[in-house]
């Protein structure tokens, strides 16, 4: 007996050196150095900030904030402990009851058995691969101990709060908190602190977004083990197991700007490269969060005001609908992932249809009905002799939205586009920009690419090039039809759209009513040469615009932007601006790196027009919004400096207003990317100037109407303001006066190239 005693002993003693040497001589000297913890450095991806700190946009791989382990609130500390590891503060980083059961399980069962303690948990996800082994399982026990021996407790737990990842491309609490319930942690209640302590077990199957019962399940599992650890009570716990938790859909921003947030991450990209991803850059912009929201709204609300204007197309698709429950769910499920929801304008597959209610089943699963009023726009839709194409039947892929009354209605995604720009008249900034309908179906910046006839929007720039010819706003024009007084007609014989001609008309008057045949004479008396010479002083790119007698109708190209910037000048007595977006950029730690501080106002050098022709320009544009093609928005904003001018290019394919009020210019535009006729009943002042009129009700709010100063050089005599070396008959009064009456002409002859408003 004692010779197996001895035996044994001996045994025990020769494994346990050959373990001890094993572990020395074969583990620990692959062991991983300890600084991805002793300097831990986050992948924290680029954020996009408003200039009143809204969150624009997130670009990485990773969706991660790092927050001090004394700013994690308490109960969200207290819920991760009780599940995780509730003995955290008190073991040395392993827990050999919980290690040995694990090792044991591990053995038998082929090494499935995972880390017990928030310590082993931290050495793995920083250290160590998925691989199931012994080897591997003393690894994590000695880097356990060697990371308990470098760092604090509280150093650890801020390590697993803000690496853990948590589903969803989450990693850490915060960013998680954000994810799954648009809340910051601070923000969190003990039931949302709770669920979200429950998700590091399995975050890929078992999170609030993919699994909301599984979580709910874990979740109070993790309510119980905090009562059971004595950090909330029965009742607190009862409380929390009933509380209703909303989980968010989708990436959470403050505002809608996806275009800005595009601009911005290319810029970063261009100077940080790969950095941008994951240095935890914060980018400030010169947005403002109402403006750019009301932007957005204003160009959706419009664009789709104009699509149901020109009727119900039709179903996006069509599924046959299987008569098993189960077959049919998968059915619906399968095609509304291919028809995405887009904002409020959401998929849904009909499942009963009449003339008088339409029952669908949303992505969500939820049922909605549509009746009343929610069916006039699609009622021929609902028609017996309604053809195949556009009938809406059982199975039928459609758009519905809700009104302000949470009824129902049926709708449609638009085809035409839209895009609006605002700047600060002084220093350039942008105040907002959406560059389309929708960034997601279509990531196209409108603002900044698309180059589109301006229409009649360019004429205050031929008007400006004409006040240095001598033309003042009260100089009288011959609105006579061209093909009546001259032989050039016969190429080309512009009309005004209206079919309209009044006789002598002042230069005011015919910017304001938007003559077409006025605004050539005038380019014809100035010269096209001059005109062309004149428009790259406000930033108009001179190859784009022809050196012929249309440039005065708007055949030429510009952007938005390129536009707004060039009103600017009008806006501002006479300075070029540049647009410029990033106001601030700083890194992961808060050091500036790049701080944009606004131009100097007025500076000389960057003077392109005189102040007098801006100031009497400024006057005629005035006209515009008061009497004459843009009066809506004089009506509508009740302002007294509100300045602009429509545009509508030939057979309305594009729609514009441009214009401005304070220390704000904006641009709107509308028109189709592959261009085609917007209807021909459609202008600049149905398309473009709503859109102008919604955002810039935010944009002037609170802000005082502005007093132009009347500058040197200029005088009211004969009725208006012209410049002085003009006064005494120096200057046009007069222009094609002795021409001869049109003969009577209709809007139903004006010819498909009229361009006017």
């Amino acid at each position: 007996m004692k010779k197996w005693i001895v035996f044994g002993l001996s045994l025990c003693t020769t494994l346990l050196l050959a373990g001890l040497a094993f572990i020395f001589f074969v583990v620990a000297p692959g062991l991983p150095t300890l600084e991805a913890v002793t300097d831990y450095r986050p992948k924290i991806p680029l954020r996009i900030y408003t200039a009143d700190n809204a969150l624009i946009g997130e670009f990485g791989e990773e969706h991660r904030d790092f927050v001090p382990i004394k700013q994690i609130p308490a109960v969200m500390k207290n819920a991760l402990l009780s599940i995780e590891d509730a003995r955290f503060y008190e073991h040395g980083g392993v827990s050999f009851i919980s290690a040995g059961r694990a090792i044991l399980a591990d053995l038998s069962r082929g090494f499935h058995q995972g880390a017990s303690t928030i310590t082993m948990q931290v050495a793995r996800n920083f250290f160590l691969t998925n691989e199931k082994s012994l080897e591997r399982k003393m690894k994590e026990i000695l880097l356990t101990y060697r990371i308990e021996d470098a760092l604090s407790k509280d150093q650890i737990l801020e390590l697993y709060m803000n690496q853990i990842f948590l589903g969803k491309r989450s990693h850490g609490f915060s960013s998680a908190a954000k994810t799954y319930f648009g809340k910051s942690l601070d923000q969190l209640s003990l039931a949302e602190a709770a669920m979200l302590a429950g998700v590091p077990q399995n975050p890929v199957r078992h999170n609030p977004a993919v699994n909301f019962e599984k979580t709910k399940q874990r979740q109070l599992l993790v309510l119980k083990s905090m009562v059971r650890n004595g950090y909330i009570t029965q009742a607190q716990m009862e409380a929390a197991a009933k509380e209703e938790i909303k989980v968010v859909k989708g990436q959470q921003f403050d505002t809608h700007g996806d275009y800005i947030a595009e601009m911005v991450r290319q810029s970063i990209y261009a100077q940080y490269k790969e950095d941008t991803y994951t240095k935890g850059i914060k980018v400030y912009t010169t947005i403002y969060k109402a403006e750019q929201d009301a932007a957005y709204e204003a160009v959706r609300r419009n664009i789709m005001a104009y699509d149901q204007r020109h009727g119900y197309r039709g179903p996006e698709a069509y599924i046959e609908l299987p008569a098993d429950e189960d077959e049919r769910e998968d059915a619906i499920d399968q095609i509304l992932r291919k028809h995405p929801d887009n904002d409020k304008l959401l998929a849904a597959v009909v499942i009963q249809s009449s003339a008088k209610i339409i029952k669908a089943e949303l992505q969500s699963g939820d049922n909605v009905e549509i009746t009343g009023e929610g069916l006039r726009f699609a009622a021929a839709a609902l028609s017996d002799k309604a053809k195949a194409g556009i009938k809406i039947r059982p199975g039928a892929v459609i758009r519905v939205m809700q009104d302000n009354k949470k009824n129902w209605g049926i709708s449609q995604m638009p085809e035409v586009e839209g895009a609006f720009v605002a700047l600060n008249t002084e220093d350039g900034s942008f105040r907002a920009m959406v560059g389309g309908f929708d960034y997601n179906r279509k990531k196209f910046n409108h603002v900044t690419s698309a180059w589109r006839q301006p229409g009649s929007s360019i004429k205050p720039f031929i008007f400006s090039a004409a006040l240095e010819k001598g033309f003042y706003p009260g100089t009288l024009i011959n609105d006579v039809q061209l093909s009546s007084t001259s032989e050039e007609a016969l190429r080309w014989d512009p009309r005004n759209d209206d079919g309209k001609y009044d006789g002598p008309v002042s230069m005011r008057t015919a910017l304001a009513q938007s003559k077409n045949v006025v605004s050539v004479r005038i380019l014809k008396a100035i010269g096209v040469d001059h005109a062309k010479t004149w428009l790259p002083r406000f930033g108009f790119d001179k190859d784009k615009h022809q050196a012929n007698l249309t440039m005065a109708l708007g055949t030429g190209s510009v952007t938005p932007l390129q536009l707004a910037s060039a009103y600017a000048v009008f806006a501002n007595g006479g300075y070029a601006v540049n647009p410029w977006l990033i106001s601030k950029v700083v890194d992961g730690k808060g050091v500036v790196l790049f701080e944009n501080k606004p131009p100097a106002k007025a500076q000389e050098e960057s003077r392109v027009i005189d102040a007098r022709n801006a100031y009497i320009t400024d006057l005629m544009l005035r006209e515009v919004v008061r009497s004459g093609t843009g009066a809506s928005a004089s009506s509508k904003l009740a302002r007294r400096d509100l300045a602009g001018k429509t545009g509508t290019t030939s057979e309305a394919v594009d729609g514009w207003f441009a214009g401005y009020a304070s220390n704000v210019v904006a641009v709107a535009w509308m028109g189709y990317d592959d261009p085609k006729s917007l209807g021909g009943r459609e202008f600049g002042a149905t398309l473009a100037l709503p859109i102008w009129i919604d955002s810039m009700r935010v944009a002037l709010a609170g802000k005082a109407e502005v007093a132009r100063a009347i500058p040197e050089g200029i005088s009211n005599a004969e009725g208006d303001w012209m410049f002085n070396e003009f006064l005494n008959g120096a200057g046009v009064r007069t222009l094609d006066m002795d021409d001869a009456p049109p003969a009577a002409v209709t809007s139903a002859t004006a010819p498909a190239n009229a361009v006017t408003q």
